[in-house]
C-alpha cells in the first residue's frame, strides 16, 4: 500500500484480506485512484440532517459534488446497472453508496442493494458515506453484511460549533436545533467509529473545512477520531454549493488546505487525492462517466439559469 502519509497503529489490528481489498480502493489508496474505478449508487435519497454546506435539490451536468444525482435507483435497478457497468468498466473494484441523501437514514434500500449485488458478485468491495447519526442503530449490521470500507462526516467535535454547521438533526422522529441536535450527532459518530473500528472496518472519515467556523479546530477532530480507531482522514475544501446556507462562503483556500493537511498528517494518514464526487459517480476518480450511463439525464433537461443544463431530481427526507 502507498498511502504516502502518517502511519496509523490501528492498521495492525486489521486483517490481511481488507488491506488487501484496501488496495483496490481508488478513496483509500493513492495508488490504486489511478487504476481501480468506482461505482457510486445513488439508491439513498433521504438525508436526517440539514448541513449548511449542503443543497440536494439539483443536479448538473457541469458540477460535480457530493450529493448530487441525475437519478435514484430501486435496488434492483441499482443491480442491473451494475452488472451493466462492470461489463464496460475495466477495474471496477468498488461499490460505493454515498448518497444523495445518507446511506443509513435508507438502510432498507441499502441493504437490500448490497445483497442484491453480492448474489451476482462476490469479489466486489462494499463502500458506505454517512453522517453517522444512526451508526449505533445499524453498525452491527454492516459488520454482518461484511462491508469493510465505511467514511463518516465528522466536521467538529464541539456541539457549539456544529451549531453553526448544521440546522437541525431528526432523530427518533423528533428534530433537534442547534447545539442540542449536534450533540446527538456527534456522540453517535463517535461510538459508531468505535464499534466499527474494533470490529476492522477502516473507517475514513471526512472532514469539510470551513473558514471561521471550525478550521482551527480539525487538528482536534483528527486527534480524536484517530484515537477512535479511523484508519485516514480527508480533509476536504468546502464547495459552496447554490442555495445552501453557505452559498456565499469563499471556497476553501487550496494553500491553507493543504497545510492543514500537513499539519494532521503528523498525527495520522491524510487522503489528498479526494475529487468530492458525485452520487452517482462511474470511473476512475479523475475521469467520471456517470452520464455515460445515465437513463435520466438523457430525458431531463431544464434551464438552471446558470450553465442551462441544470436537471431538478426528487429527494425525500430532511432539508
Amino acid at each position: 500500500m502507498n498511502f504516502n502519509c502518517a502511519s496509523n497503529s490501528h492498521a495492525t489490528q486489521v486483517e490481511a484480506g481488507t488491506l488487501e481489498m484496501t488496495d483496490r480502493h481508488p478513496c483509500y489508496s493513492f495508488k490504486a485512484h489511478r487504476t481501480y474505478a468506482r461505482m457510486h449508487l445513488p439508491v439513498a435519497p433521504r438525508c436526517n440532517i440539514s448541513c449548511n454546506y449542503c443543497n440536494r435539490k439539483y443536479d448538473c451536468v457541469n458540477e460535480s459534488r457530493p450529493g448530487v444525482t441525475s437519478e435514484v435507483l430501486t435496488p434492483e435497478a441499482a443491480r442491473d446497472k451494475y452488472l451493466l457497468v462492470r461489463d464496460k468498466v475495466a477495474n471496477l473494484s468498488v461499490v460505493g453508496i454515498a448518497g444523495p441523501g445518507d446511506a443509513l437514514a435508507n438502510w432498507g434500500s441499502v441493504s437490500r442493494t448490497i445483497k442484491l449485488i453480492k448474489e451476482v458478485d462476490r469479489e466486489v468491495i462494499f463502500c458506505l458515506s454517512t453522517n453517522g447519526l444512526r451508526l449505533p442503530d445499524y453498525a452491527r449490521e454492516i459488520v454482518q453484511l461484511g462491508v469493510k470500507h465505511v467514511t463518516v462526516t465528522v466536521n467538529c467535535i464541539e456541539p457549539d460549533t456544529g451549531s453553526l454547521i448544521y440546522k437541525h438533526v431528526n432523530y427518533q422522529g423528533r428534530v433537534y436545533r442547534g447545539a442540542a441536535g449536534a450533540a446527538i450527532l456527534l456522540q453517535n459518530q463517535q461510538k459508531g467509529i468505535e464499534f466499527l473500528a474494533r470490529q476492522g472496518v477502516l473507517v475514513k472519515i471526512n472532514i469539510v473545512m470551513v473558514k471561521g467556523i471550525n478550521d482551527e479546530r480539525i487538528p482536534e477532530v483528527v486527534r480524536l477520531v484517530k484515537g477512535l480507531g479511523a484508519f485516514i482522514t480527508n480533509i476536504m475544501p468546502l464547495v459552496p454549493a447554490p442555495g445552501s446556507a453557505f452559498e456565499n462562503f469563499a471556497p476553501t483556500d487550496v494553500a491553507e488546505l493543504n497545510r492543514m493537511r500537513d499539519i494532521c498528517g503528523q498525527d495520522m494518514r491524510q487522503m489528498r487525492h479526494c475529487k468530492q464526487c458525485r452520487a452517482d459517480a462511474i470511473g476512475l476518480l479523475d475521469e467520471d462517466r456517470s452520464r455515460e450511463f445515465s437513463t435520466a439525464g438523457k430525458k431531463l433537461n431544464t434551464n438552471c439559469g446558470g450553465c442551462g443544463q441544470e436537471q431538478k431530481v426528487a429527494m425525500g427526507g430532511v432539508r
